[in-house]
């Protein structure tokens, strides 16, 4: 198979991950007979600096032209801590979902065996905790319409049956691959916008008489997350609340650094890890890029490469299981090991297999 690949280092520690997510599909695709070529683009705050604007119309071409996007991360303080800038990196994170149709948001939530002791919960509440977040991404808040003077400010959550009824059915799809659960997500009970998704939900529920089907308020759903985590399957919502409750869900593992993710839809899918930029560990060779490898995992899997998905997967359990980790998730005593020394292991590993 023959891949085209679209690489968005980004800012901070984007360049330092994205180059071991790299390292690691050439070596899949050297042992599986693939082709690969790349194409960089900026994006971000890099690409303000460099261009004015964090997605150009030219990084979208080289996107949209490739067959999937490997991407890290985007954002930078001096924009953060500046509320009057009219232009930010995220900016162009919205702009690529938006431009490339990337409607769902597909964020495996797992844990590590040997990093139980690393999460924040007690061990019995997370040992069995394997659940997946799907994320609408193009609509609610993020997009509609907003309006800000000194006094007063809006954003409207707007959504669309046609918007509810594809991410829904993407919840659907992915509860009848899995344990067949499917929880709905919403604030139906205050908000005009979550009692059209339920609505819907309801309607589209009988089509899957195998899927158990139940329905959540967003905040009774973080709290069970956090009191019995093993009980989601797969967790569906809008924009909004999926951005909060998937963030709540990471850290279920033990470190951002650990969980890669899927933005799929209409044009080229996106495949990256949760965490963001970073910019304190910027150049520190201290970014754990075990997150950016698996996405690289979820990118195979995507074009059902299942067998070299797996050889990942198993080559970053067999990195933990050896200790080999970068200092966040790294055991008391045991060696260092920084960004491009793990991801290098991870790559003779594969070549080894």
């Amino acid at each position: 198979m023959d891949f085209k690949i679209a690489v968005l280092a980004g800012d901070g520690i984007g360049p330092e991950i994205s180059v071991q997510g790299v390292d690691v599909m050439s070596a899949v695709c050297e042992k599986f007979g693939h082709k690969v070529s790349y194409e960089y683009a900026i994006c971000g705050a890099d690409a303000i600096d460099k261009v004015g604007d964090p997605f150009s119309e030219k990084t979208f071409q080289v996107c949209k032209d490739a067959d999937a996007v490997l991407f890290s991360a985007v954002g930078d303080p001096k924009f953060d801590n500046d509320p009057t800038a009219k232009v930010r990196p995220e900016q162009g994170l919205l702009a690529m979902r938006k431009k490339l149709g990337l409607f769902a948001n597909i964020r495996p939530v797992q844990t590590f065996k040997c990093l139980i002791h690393k999460s924040p919960l007690r061990a019995e509440l997370v040992e069995n905790a394997d659940f997946i977040c799907i994320r609408e991404l193009t609509g609610g808040m993020y997009f509609g319409e907003k309006y800000q003077d000194n006094d007063k400010a809006y954003d409207t959550n707007f959504y669309t049956r046609p918007e509810i009824e594809r991410i829904l059915r993407v919840g659907f799809e992915y509860a009848m691959k899995r344990r067949k659960h499917l929880t709905v997500v919403d604030k139906a009970n205050v908000l005009a916008s979550s009692r059209l998704w339920r609505q819907i939900a309801q309607e589209m529920a009988p089509n899957y008489p195998e899927v158990t089907t139940d329905y959540m308020y967003v905040d009774n759903a973080a709290m069970r997350m956090i009191q019995e985590p093993a009980f989601f399957d797969v967790m569906v919502t809008e924009n909004t609340f999926g951005d909060i409750l998937t963030d709540e869900g990471s850290v279920i593992s033990g470190s951002m650094g650990l969980l890669p993710s899927a933005s799929t839809g209409e044009s080229t899918p996106v495949f990256e890890p949760i965490h963001g930029s970073w910019p304190q560990a910027k150049g520190l060779n201290i970014a754990n890029p075990l997150a950016q490898i698996l996405s690289v995992a979820m990118l195979f899997e995507y074009f059902d490469c299942k067998e070299e998905g797996a050889l990942i997967r198993k080559a970053v359990d067999a990195s933990l299981d050896e200790n080999v980790r970068t200092p966040e998730i790294q055991v008391a005593g045991g060696a260092k090991y920084g960004t491009k020394e793990v991801g290098q292991w991870i790559v003779e590993y594969i070549k080894k297999a």
